[in-house]
Order: C-alpha cells, then structure tokens, then sequence
C-alpha cells in the first residue's frame, strides 16, 4: 500500500465566531453534569494548507488543551439536546419526526429525502439522533412511563441477580428482575405456551401497545438507514420476526421497563459513573429509550461522552444503533456505546428515580447476517465480515464481553480500542460510504468528500463546527485522496470476490500468455506437421488450442455444459482467450461458447466444412470441397 506521508499542521482551526461563544451556565437555565467534566476530550484537527508542489495533511486527532476546558452539558428550555464546548460551539442532536421517514409508495418525497439524510449524518456525528411521534404515540409513551414507575413502587423490589443481556438465553429472558441499583421488567410479544412463558409475572399496564408503538417505530428507522446506504428499505427484513407474530411464536424483540433506584442523601449515584464502569455496547440491530429523567450518556466517534436526553421529553425516542447492523452494514453503521448516569437529588428535585423504556429490535436467532447487499450496493466490504448465524454472532460478543469483564484494565482498553477510528472510516464519506477521491479541505481545517462535500456545497456551512465555508476557498486534500485511492486498490487486490479484481487477473495472465507463446523455441524446432498436431501450450500455463478455426469438432460436454448441446456437431468460428472457442451448431446454427475440454475431433467431413489432408509426407495442403454458409 502506498505510503502517505503526513506533518503536524502549521496553521491552528480558527476559534468559534462571537454568537457560538460558551455563555456562563446559571441554575435557571443550564445545568453540568457531574460525569462529563475531564480532560478526556478529543478534538480534530486537519490542514488547511496546500502549497503548490506540496500535498495536504490527513485529519489528526488531537487534545484539547487545557485553556480550552472540558466539555459542558446545557439544558434548555428548547426541545433539542446541546453539547456545548467552548471550541466548538453548541451541538445538538438531530430531531427527526416518525411521520415523515415512514416507508411511502411512489418516488420519494422530498421530505423524506430529507429526513432520511438528516438521521444518517445524526448517527455518524453523535451515535444517536432524537425521534419524534406525533401525539397519541407521545401520550401513549408517557403513560406506559408513569405506569412503569407505578409498578415498581408497588413491588417495592429486592436484591437479585441482573440477567446479562446477549447472554446464551437472550432469546428466553422474560419477566421481572430485581437489582441493587434497578428493577427491570422485560417483555416479550407472542405466547409459546413453554412453562417458562406461562409462569412469567403479568407485565405493566399498556406495555402490549407500547410495544407495537416503539416496533414500527424500529422499522421505519432501519428502513431508513438502508435507504441512506443505498439499499432497499427491506433489505433487512428477512432478518426480522414477521409482522405480526404468527400464532404460537414469541419476538426476538424485546421491551424493557427500568427504574432506577435514587440516590442518596449525599448526592452520589448508587450507579458508578466512570466510564470503565457500567457502560455497554447495544447487540442488536436498534434500540429506542424513552425516559422521563434525563441520564443517558453516549460516546460520540471521538471518544467523548455527552447527555443525550438532556431537554428530551418522555413522548421522544432515542435512536441507537447495535452490533448486529454494524455486521451487517460491515461496518458502516458503528454501534453505539451508552451508560446511565442519574441526576442526583439535587439537580432532579422530586425526583423518585430514573424509570425508562428501552426497545431492542432484535434479529431472529435463526437467521443469518450477510454482507452481500452491501457489496452489490458499492460498498467496500473487508473479508472479515462473512455470513455468520444470529445465534452465532451472539454468543462470540457474549464470549468477548465476559473475556474482557474478567479484569477491568483490560476492559478499559478494549473500550479505548474500541472507540478508535480506524483507517476506512478516515478514509471513506461518513454518510455515503464512499472514499475520499474527491476529498476537498476547508479554511476551518476539516475535509469533506462524497455526499458531504455536496452537502456544504449546498449549505455553505462546515458540517463538523458549523463554521461558514465559501466555495472557492475549498482546496483539494491531495494527501487524502491519494491515501484514499491505495487503500482501495489494496481492497480490490485482496478480496477474490471482485469481478474487477478477477478480470484484471485474467487479462494479465492472458498478456503474459501471448508473450511467450511469440517466443520462438530454439531448443527444440517443431516441424509444421507437429506445430498442428501437438496442442499448443501458452508459456507452460496448460493453456491449450488443439483445434483451428472453421474445424469440425463433436462436442462431448462436460459437467458445466448445457446438456442440449451434448452430442451435437459444431464448426468452430473463432478462437477466444484461455482455450475457449466460438462455435456454431451444424443443425441450426445456434452459437455456444466452449472450452477445448468439452470437445473432440470428428471423422470425415460431411458438411462442407474445411477438410485437412497430408500431402508429401510431412507438408499440409488445405483445400475448400464444398462451401456453406450458416
């Protein structure tokens, strides 16, 4: 792979204009979260510079120093979520209606287009995005909270062990659990009439119909992200349960009512808040939480966490995305790391805890999980990621997760692994999967190619600082494309599968073959005689043309042959590359396409076909009886 050669940027990214300026945070309308301060935070950081002669720098990840401070979080009185640094400006997830990224017939709406785009680019800059439902779902969704919290006050929940999600039961685990720091229900649609279902406690109030709520909910959104990837909106459905249930099975879906036990007096959390501890990695294809406290942290594609239900309302839905579309999307679509951090009391005054609804769209156990979409859409997919069983891939994460639970430093830097970047993804368009040929570099210092760099052409925003970029102050990134461009010959050369890759093979070992069949043997002259008889071998790669054209031949097939053709005379018309030759039946004149293995001499020549003689001993004479045109 060609190597590219990169420098430290000379020039620092210009700092936030005036407007996006951190405003001091007072107790009436922002609040900090406790787990969000560090120095932990990252920030990126590109060239901006090209000089005549000289070539970009790629995208460096880098530190924020210490005059830069630590990442803060606002709640407002808006309806959207801010992550607000002071080198970046305000953030904000993304809010997009359910009605509007609903699967429609005809040609897409342009509300939908932008939607579909809106969610993609939430999900490959903050590893989540806020859905919106219209207001019988809202109302729906809030009730099954507050009935939630009801019931778990009422059962009044004692210690218990916590059942491990992705565990070898996953697709078993039903019913109330208790635990020191929360009580969980989970709930699963259908009946199989096993004792095991018969015996599971009644569920809360209402939980059926939230259930079929938050499961179109799932659909619609993983529709969407297939369409956004170029693929149809039901390319994963055969991976899904059927809608709905046939009589007597149960979902591999599941919905899970949690709530948290609240903290102390003191004002620490039962719920360790560092980062090593208590976080998790979704499984499964999507999951949508809905809370009516705010808590949830998500790890962003640089490594930093940020609240993402701050401002959220319990009739809104948090999008993430799980492991199992990451396999299936190899690795496209990342899947989301979260942890649950609750307010303290006060900060959440008359607060009884945190209580949330999460849905797992889960794929069936049976099913398989194949890359093969992906690649018939354009997408580079690495050769690791091959068919694998639903049942199979879990239990691998189950092994991985308990491996890495076994000692808390190595956990700690699997996750640190985990939420590095690797070279594709620096390589490739974050929304279109596409590589960075195109890459063009902004006075700001990020680079953009693809559907991205479209999308700041058209808005004239930068789509990472929201910082005004002109057209013609963009300069191509030719460090980045050319490391683009390796990176994907070397794909190409790697993966068998290529029809490219299999094509250019063929045609340099068929130039190779012609070269040294025009080399002339000076060991060992052959005659004219034996230059016809003996099969011509190309180079010594068995390639061989034991017939001539407008010869007769009978064709004897093989295994791969059309057994029409089978026992039929032919004459050969013209010869093709690696001892394949054009024929034409002397019946009908259809044409064939053969190899010399499926075909042999014929005795005498009774359709006027070219006929060969000796003549002289070792001379060919060739002469024309009778001529017919097919």
């Amino acid at each position: 792979m060609t190597a590219v050669s990169m420098h430290m940027p000379s020039m620092a990214p210009p700092g936030p204009p005036p407007s996006q300026a951190l405003r001091p945070a007072s107790p009436g309308n922002a609040y900090q979260h406790p787990a969000l301060s560090g120095p932990n935070h990252m920030q990126t950081v590109a060239a901006s510079g090209v000089g005549q002669g000289s070539a970009s720098n790629l995208s460096l990840a880098l530190p924020l120093s210490n005059n830069q401070g630590a990442s803060n979080v606002l709640m407002n009185s808006s309806n959207s979520t801010a992550m607000t640094n002071s080198s970046d400006g305000s953030m904000s997830l993304t809010r997009v209606k359910l009605a509007d990224m609903l699967p429609e017939d005809g040609a897409p709406s342009g509300v939908y287009t932008r939607t579909v785009e809106n969610l993609s680019t939430s999900l490959v800059r903050h590893n989540a995005a806020v859905i919106e439902l219209n207001g019988e779902d809202a109302a729906l969704v809030r009730c099954a909270l507050e009935s939630a919290k009801l019931y778990f006050r009422s059962r009044g929940g004692s210690g218990g062990q916590v059942q491990s999600w992705g565990g070898p039961d996953w697709t078993k685990s039903s019913g109330y659990v208790a635990a020191p720091s929360r009580d969980l229900y989970l709930y699963r649609a259908g009946n199989t009439g096993r004792s095991n279902f018969d015996d599971v406690e009644p569920p809360p109030p209402v939980m059926p119909e939230v259930f079929r709520c938050l499961g179109k909910a799932s659909r619609a959104s993983l529709s969407a992200i297939a369409r956004q990837l170029r693929l149809r909106g039901d390319v994963f459905g055969s991976m899904l349960d059927d809608s709905p249930l046939p009589s007597g099975e149960v979902s591999s879906s599941v919905l899970t009512a949690t709530s948290f036990h609240p903290t102390g007096g003191s004002g620490k959390s039962v719920i360790p808040a560092d980062a090593s501890m208590g976080q998790e990695v979704e499984k499964g294809l999507l999951m949508l939480i809905a809370t009516d406290t705010p808590g949830l942290q998500v790890c962003d594609p640089t490594g930093r966490w940020f609240l993402a239900d701050n401002g959220v309302g319990p009739g809104d839905l948090i999008l993430l995305t799980g492991k199992a579309l990451q396999q299936a999307t190899a690795g496209i679509r990342k899947a989301s790391t979260y942890r649950v951090v609750p307010l303290p009391p006060n900060h959440a005054p008359g607060s009884a805890g945190r209580t949330s609804l999460a849905f797992r769209l889960m794929p069936r156990s049976n099913a398989t999980i194949d890359c093969t979409p992906m690649q018939e859409a354009g997408h580079s997919v690495a050769d690791s990621y091959v068919p694998i069983l639903v049942s199979t891939f879990m239990d691998n994460l189950s092994a991985a997760e308990a491996l890495n639970s076994n000692g808390s430093e190595n956990s700690l830097e699997t996750m640190n692994a985990s939420s590095e970047p690797s070279l594709r993804s620096c390589l490739t368009d974050p929304i279109s999967g596409q590589f960075l040929e195109d890459a063009m570099v902004a006075q700001c210092g990020h680079t953009y190619g693809g559907l991205t760099l479209k999308r700041v052409y058209e808005t004239l925003t930068c789509n990472s600082c929201n910082a005004t970029v002109e057209g013609s102050s963009l300069i191509p990134n030719i460090a980045l494309r050319e490391a683009a461009k390796a990176y994907k010959r070397e794909l190409q050369f790697r993966n068998p599968a290529s029809l490219k890759n299999v094509k250019r093979r063929r045609e340099f070992v068929d130039q190779a073959d012609q070269a040294r069949s025009k080399r002339p043997n000076k060991d060992h002259p052959s005659s004219p005689t034996e230059k016809e008889n003996v099969p011509r071998v190309g180079g010594g790669k068995g390639v061989q043309y034991p017939f001539s054209v407008n010869e007769k031949v009978m064709i004897k097939g093989n295994k791969r042959t059309p057994e029409k053709f089978v026992g039929r005379e032919a004459h050969i018309t013209s010869q093709c590359l690696n001892g394949w030759y054009l024929l034409k039946t002397l019946d009908n004149g259809e044409s064939v396409r053969l190899q010399y293995r499926s075909l042999q001499k014929t005795t005498g020549d009774h359709n006027g076909v070219i006929e060969e003689s000796r003549v002289h001993g070792t001379h060919h004479a060739y002469h024309v009886s009778r001529v017919t045109v097919f």
